[in-house]
């Protein structure tokens, strides 16, 4: 699958982090991933992503893109930083290793 021209020199730029939830934890049973992305990557982007960084097979992804919130720090206010979460759903047999095991 091709990336977009805005994402094709870097996939760690489309996937920033895997979301730690419970609700994202109970996904883990079923196969489903939770990652927040970039807030201006689609779905042909954040499957490229996955499929090349894991190496493993999506069939699915669901995307959200709340709004963004308002924070208050004394006198000033501000807006918080766009955020989009991707649920990944990978095929049957593959995994991804969240939680590398230590040896030590």
């Amino acid at each position: 699958m091709e990336m977009t021209k805005m994402f094709k020199e870097r996939l760690t730029d489309v996937i920033r982090r895997p979301l730690i939830t419970e609700k994202a934890t109970r996904g883990l049973d079923i196969n489903q991933y939770t990652f927040e992305v970039d807030h201006r990557a689609d779905k042909p982007d954040i499957k490229a992503a996955v499929e090349k960084l894991f190496d493993v097979k999506v069939i699915g992804i669901s995307t959200m893109n709340p709004p963004r919130r308002s924070r208050r720090v004394g006198r000033f206010s501000g807006k918080r930083a766009q955020v989009k979460k991707a649920i990944v759903r990978l095929a049957e047999g593959n995994s991804i290793q969240l939680f590398p095991d230590s040896e030590g």
